[in-house]
């Protein structure tokens, strides 16, 4: 998981466990910002950050949580389409992802040891920062 800014920047990464749903990890990669995030911060995801509890904690922490509601969703929905239509912009974070899937060792993940690959990624969003300035 990768967390950027509005001009494409990494500010931070986090590995997980891929049998582990997302939802549990993003307040995590919030806090793995490198640099301190703005009070109001617009966290644009996909459908899988769909949850209530969810955007109740976030709120509390100034995060809007700015996803399309699940196909299969029960309760009324949260969002109208204003704040829907900031998802536009979603292809800059595919791109930067495309960017770092570029790096061949992270693409594959030929490290067994997470700690590596962590310092991979970290890498590769560093050299992602440094080829665009």
């Amino acid at each position: 998981m990768v967390l950027m800014d509005g001009d494409r920047t990494p500010l931070g990464v986090l590995i997980t466990a891929a049998n582990d749903s997302e939802v549990n990890h993003i307040e995590r990669l919030l806090e793995a910002s490198v640099v301190p995030l703005p009070e109001e911060v617009r966290l644009i995801y996909d459908r899988a950050a769909d949850s209530d509890p969810l955007r109740t904690r976030l709120a509390a922490r100034g995060v809007e949580l700015i996803c399309p509601h699940r196909s299969n969703r029960v309760k009324p929905p949260t969002q109208d389409g204003r704040t829907l239509r900031r998802r536009r912009h979603r292809w800059k974070i595919e791109r930067t992802n495309a960017w770092l899937q570029s790096y061949g060792r992270i693409a594959i993940r030929k490290d067994q040891l997470g700690i590596m690959f962590l310092g991979w990624c970290q890498l590769a969003c560093l050299l992602t920062i440094l080829k665009r300035f």
